[in-house]
């Protein structure tokens, strides 16, 4: 047992950048970064890169249906902190079964399809590089969602066999995101000037209106408000 799983409360009053210290440390080379490269995302790269440097391990599950903003920044932090970006894609006899018999944008008919896109497109890819790992970290937030405001920093993940999952920056404000990206001139998504403050695949996210929850632009057209796609919420 880990220092981590025995006693994961333990770790809430330390800083991003300590959490990520003891993590990369104990948990080395079997340990990545689950990014999807939105604000939050380029932040914990910048820290974590600031504290181990070029060994860090960055991945991202490249779903088929993303926006070009997004394969922009992608490059972007790979060319300004030298590192590569494992990608995980879905499994393609999975994705033909799905769309020939529910259509190419099915995540419109009904949640059941929409949860079932999602699932094959991000969830199972994610399983599959968990399993070789020890402990994946995130750029989750506690303010981004109702469905996340009870995450730790330090948590152990019960739908994937009990991996340390690791969320530095759980505590942290929209405007300590973009403090650190102002300050750090760090790239960032463009999508972020358009009024979308989360981003996932094309069809599924939208601009907010002023006034509108953060997350309000994801699956816009469902109306069940615990809406995610099951990386980080398996109900």
């Amino acid at each position: 047992m880990n220092r981590f799983s025995a006693d994961p409360d333990k770790f809430e009053a330390e800083s991003a950048e300590e959490i990520l210290s003891m993590s990369l440390e104990t948990f080395a080379p079997k340990i990545a970064f689950a990014s999807s490269f939105g604000a939050e995302d380029v932040v914990v790269i910048d820290l974590m890169h600031k504290v181990y440097g070029d060994k860090i391990r960055v991945f991202t599950l490249d779903t088929g249906r993303l926006n070009p903003e997004t394969y922009d920044v992608m490059d972007q932090i790979r060319e300004k902190y030298s590192i590569s970006i494992e990608t995980m894609f879905p499994d393609y006899l999975e994705v033909e079964k799905m769309v020939t018999e529910n259509g190419f944008n099915l995540m419109y008919d009904s949640i059941e399809k929409r949860k079932l896109c999602c699932a094959i497109r991000k969830v199972h890819p994610l399983r599959r590089m968990l399993k070789t790992l020890d402990a994946w970290i995130t750029g989750l937030r506690r303010d981004q969602t109702a469905t996340r405001s009870d995450v730790k920093k330090i948590e152990l993940d019960a739908s994937n066999n009990n991996i340390v999952k690791i969320n530095p920056i759980v505590d942290w404000t929209n405007d300590m995101v973009w403090d650190h990206i102002n300050k750090n001139d760090v790239p960032y998504n463009k999508l972020h000037d358009k009024g979308y403050p989360s981003i996932g695949c094309a069809p599924c996210t939208r601009a907010i209106k002023p006034g509108e929850d953060l997350r309000a632009g994801r699956w816009w057209w469902e109306n069940d408000f615990h809406k995610e796609c099951g990386l980080h919420w398996n109900k």
